[in-house]
C-alpha cells in the first residue's frame, strides 16, 4: 500500500511525540520549509510541534523552549567565563543580553552541534564602534566538546560557566533544541 505524503507526515509527527529526538523531526521540519503542495493548514498544524521562541534567563542558568507563552523544555546551561552584564566587546567573557534569532545551524564543529546567535546586532556594533571595541561574534548555543581528551574536565566544567560567551548545553539537550527549533526562531537573552 502506497503512503501519500500527508499520511507519511502525520506518521512521521506521530513518530515525533514518541521521540522528540528523532531523525523524522528533520525531515518534517525540511518538508514544512519547502513549498510542495503542503497545504497551508498542514504546514500550520506541523510548525505548532516546534518552538516558537527561545528565552535565556542567564542569572538563572536556564533555556526555555516555548511554545505560545508556554515552556515546552528547559535546559541548564553554562555562560561565558563573565557572565553578568551584556556583552560589549570580543574577549570580554559575557553571553550577549536582548533580542536576537536562530539565524543558521553547524552540525559539525568543535561541540557537537551548534546553533548560531544573530549577535551582534547593528546596535551592538554601534556601540562598539563609538568605544573603539570589536563586538566580537560567532556567539551560538552548544553542546558539550567533541574531544573525549578533556573528560573530567568537561564533568568539571558542567557546573561552572566556561565559555568564551556563548551558551553551552549538554550534548542530549542540543540533540533537542536543534530539532524543536527552526532557522528564524526569535531568542531573548535575558539578564
Amino acid at each position: 500500500m502506497m503512503m501519500n505524503r500527508s499520511m507519511a507526515l502525520l506518521c512521521c509527527t506521530a513518530l515525533m511525540l514518541a521521540s522528540p529526538a528523532a531523525e523524522a523531526f528533520s525531515w518534517v521540519s525540511k518538508q514544512v520549509k519547502e513549498d510542495d503542495g503542503i497545504s497551508v493548514q498542514k504546514k500550520q498544524e506541523i510548525k505548532q510541534l516546534f518552538a516558537d521562541k527561545v528565552v535565556v534567563k542567564k542569572s538563572e542558568r536556564k533555556l526555555y523552549l516555548m511554545r505560545q507563552d508556554k515552556p515546552l523544555r528547559t535546559y541548564r546551561i553554562a555562560l561565558g567565563t563573565n557572565p553578568e552584564g551584556h556583552k560589549e566587546r570580543r574577549g570580554d567573557g559575557r553571553t550577549p543580553e536582548g533580542r536576537y534569532a536562530i539565524d543558521w545551524r553547524q552540525p559539525s564543529s568543535r561541540f557537537r552541534k551548534s546553533l548560531h546567535i544573530s549577535y551582534p546586532s547593528f546596535k551592538d556594533r554601534s556601540r562598539a564602534r563609538r568605544k573603539g571595541d570589536d563586538p566580537g561574534g560567532l556567539i551560538m548555543i552548544h553542546g558539550q566538546p567533541r574531544t573525549k581528551r578533556f573528560g573530567d574536565l568537561q564533568q568539571a566544567l558542567s557546573k561552572e560557566d566556561w565559555t568564551q560567551g556563548c551558551i553551552a548545553v549538554s550534548n542530549l539537550a542540543i540533540d533537542e533544541i536543534w530539532q524543536y527549533t527552526m532557522d528564524g526562531t526569535p531568542i531573548e537573552i535575558l539578564p
